[in-house]
């Protein structure tokens, strides 16, 4: 049996990132199920870092995390991001919305504007715009298109030089008490620690049930993008991440090739497990793009899915589970794990190790009971 200071279950993008930091006060090891990081989550995301998702707090933890962005990178590795604005637009009866969305992003990004009826086809002229089309937007220019594999990628790195490591083929097989430490047995080997920390995604529940504590109700949900060509012509790379404001439509942005990514939002709730798009979603996706553009989808070159896994309240979860001495929940980080990724690692580190608590976090009221899984039990 292998001792440690810290078992973190989990290699995406939550349990990298804490693993980061954690690592630098003990003996770390970070067990992934998969052969690879990120394979569920964090290797599907559209990634996008952007103040069109979630609530005060995740708006937060982003406007903390942007630095970590737009940072240079060190050495010769790659920038974890790269600018890319991002355009969210409303038709007539959602104006309402929009304006909370306005203000939102105005008071993370003073840069942004509001770009009114036939200015948006200036920005993104595929757009369907008029009386049956969108009638106004938000242009914010400092938002990141975010570089998964890179964030990954030096995560690990950071990881290893603290002296952790991270091995991958090791799915827990049980988690069980011995005196003060918690064990953890996989297939090649068992650890012992007195913190384990349970980035487990969309299996959180699962192995919070399997050490005999209580689940927080987490619930994975699909979500589905595809990959189709721009009109005939149309260089598409300038063109800003662009999203409905309303959850029932959809959202674009372009990708690498030439190409473009589009997802119509969907959120199916789903047992944990390796998601796979279904053909109605993918044609949903198709006909809300097409319904929206000038765009005519002959073809979709590529589609995946991906689960998003939420707490109740949707907010992202950090903190020791009341029930359980050692046992660190850091879950429910939804669609906004990536972009919240820096500042959700700075207070898994400070609360995990016992650290104070970061005025980065302090600044923008956050609180460690804003994080807590008590709020859950209480």
């Amino acid at each position: 049996m292998r001792k440690l200071d810290t078992i973190i279950i989990g290699a995406g993008i939550a349990g990298l990132s804490a693993a980061a930091r954690i690592a630098r006060h003990g003996e770390t090891v970070v067990l992934e199920r998969e052969s690879a990081p990120g394979y569920h989550s964090s290797g599907r995301s559209a990634t996008f870092c952007h103040f069109g998702i979630g609530g005060g707090l995740v708006h937060k933890l982003t406007a903390i995390s942007k630095t970590a962005f737009a940072a240079p990178p060190e050495g010769d590795h790659p920038p974890l991001a790269r600018r890319m604005a991002a355009l969210f637009i409303a038709r007539a009866d959602e104006m309402e919305k929009l304006d909370t969305l306005e203000a939102t992003t105005l008071a993370h990004s003073p840069g942004a504007r509001r770009i009114e009826g036939e200015a948006l086809r200036d920005i993104v002229p595929v757009l369907r715009t008029g009386a049956d089309g969108f009638g106004a937007g938000i242009l914010d220019p400092d938002a990141y298109k975010l570089d998964s594999d890179a964030m990954l990628q030096a995560n690990i790195r950071a990881l290893r030089e603290a002296g952790g490591s991270l091995v991958t083929d090791a799915p827990v097989n049980a988690i069980r008490r011995g005196g003060e430490d918690w064990i953890v047995d996989t297939p090649g080997e068992s650890y012992a620690a007195k913190r384990i920390v349970n980035a487990a995604g969309s299996w959180a529940d699962v192995i919070a049930e399997m050490a005999g504590v209580a689940p927080l109700g987490l619930q994975p949900l699909r979500r589905t993008i595809i990959v189709i060509r721009p009109p005939e012509g149309i260089d598409v790379s300038g063109w800003p991440f662009t999203k409905t404001v309303s959850e029932e439509g959809f959202y674009m942005l372009p990708e690498g090739s030439g190409r473009l990514l589009a997802s119509p939002q969907d959120e199916t709730p789903s047992e944990p497990c390796d998601a796979q798009p279904d053909e109605e979603t993918v044609a949903l996706a198709a006909w809300r793009v097409e319904q929206a553009t000038d765009i005519e989808i002959r073809r979709i070159e590529h589609k995946w899915s991906g689960l998003r896994t939420f707490a109740p309240d949707k907010n992202p979860v950090a903190g020791y589970a009341p029930d359980a001495p050692g046992f660190f929940w850091l879950a429910g980080q939804g669609g906004f794990g990536l972009q919240t990724s820096p500042a959700m690692a700075m207070a898994a580190e400070a609360l995990a190790t016992g650290l104070h608590w970061p005025e980065e976090l302090a600044a923008h009221g956050i609180s460690p009971e804003t994080l807590s899984a008590k709020r859950f039990t209480a």
